[in-house]
């Protein structure tokens, strides 16, 4: 049985149109970057970190194979998680305002015998921003609960003039990645949904 360790609902939407089945679990891991840590390490880290604890919880089912995604935005080497409050999601958006950012998106796929990874880096450019397009973003709370204070399946998308890799990436689920990993597993998409 194929279970997703997030609590993420476009997590969520990625993998059903992927077509497969699953089970979510609700997994809470710590999310606090080593001082030493790249942010390449630190997501694929954090991923794991969710993958086995997903694991952990589906002890009773000896079929079990867990997908455990990170996802963070990162500009200059610095990692802007989720932002705490209005003003913490205004200076996340002021930094990245004309300026490329990566995202970088990172799986796991772990079973009691196997461990498999993969990765996927966007660079995505925001155009200028100016206070009141922040102000006016903030106020319709989509900057909440996201990485680098931004959906791109939302609003944010007309910020954005280019992106280079995935889109799906950028929402935390990279749809050609997650794919790829599924098939090395053996996870073939459900027939139909009926």
């Amino acid at each position: 049985m194929l279970y997703l360790a997030s609590r993420s609902p476009r997590r969520h939407q990625l993998l059903e149109q992927l077509g497969h089945r699953f089970r979510s679990l609700d997994v809470d891991v710590p999310e606090v970057r080593a001082p030493d840590e790249s942010p390449r390490d630190y997501v694929l880290r954090v991923a794991l970190d969710k993958a086995r604890a997903g694991l952990a919880r589906c002890a009773d089912d000896p079929a079990a194979v867990v997908l455990g995604a990170d996802t963070e935005v990162v500009l200059d080497g610095r990692v802007f998680g989720k932002p705490a409050d209005a003003a913490a999601a205004a200076a996340m958006l002021q930094r990245l305002s004309g300026r490329t950012h990566e995202v970088i998106s990172a799986l796991w796929l772990v079973d009691g015998e196997r461990e498999s990874c993969a990765v996927n880096v966007t660079e995505v450019t925001f155009a200028p921003l100016t206070p009141a397009q922040i102000a006016e973003y903030l106020a319709c709370g989509e900057a909440f609960g996201k990485a680098g204070a931004y959906a791109i399946q939302g609003r944010a998308a007309a910020f954005i003039p280019r992106l280079a890799g995935s889109h799906s990436g950028v929402m935390g689920l990279p749809l050609h990645e997650t794919a790829a990993l599924l098939a090395r597993f053996g996870i073939a998409p459900a027939a139909s949904f009926s």
